[in-house]
């Protein structure tokens, strides 16, 4: 059973914004890594940004995604977010949110899904023009 629950989907028009919450059961430690991954209709699945449970750097996949998206973390309430501005169409599809633990490299979180063992069920996410 996921203990990751994800939420705040929902429509948004272009240049809208959304904030998308992934409350987490279980712990939240240090050596946890955090990501957020989405699938839009009939394409695979992609990373978009994950974080570690210390202050380890916060990652954006591509890089120029961290122009209009923002991931952050509440230890105290084992929540993370990822805020999301100037929504675009291609941003429209199920946001997912995983946990898994950093690797041995201490390279920090990872986009590869294989690094996280425990997902959630996913948030919808439908932009409008």
């Amino acid at each position: 059973q996921s203990q990751i629950v994800e939420s705040g989907g929902g429509l948004a028009q272009t240049g809208g914004s959304l904030r998308l919450s992934c409350a987490l059961s279980g712990r939240f430690l240090n050596y946890h890594i955090i990501g957020w991954f989405r699938r839009a209709p009939g394409k695979g699945r992609e990373s978009v940004a994950c974080t570690t449970g210390d202050n380890g750097g916060d990652k954006y996949f591509p890089n120029s995604m961290k122009e209009r998206f923002t991931i952050s973390k509440d230890r105290a309430k084992k929540t993370v977010y990822l805020q999301m501005d100037n929504l675009k169409l291609e941003d429209a599809g199920t946001y997912y949110c995983a946990r898994g633990i950093e690797g041995g490299n201490k390279g920090g979180c990872s986009a590869v899904a294989s690094a996280y063992d425990d997902w959630g069920r996913g948030t919808q996410v439908t932009v409008s023009s």
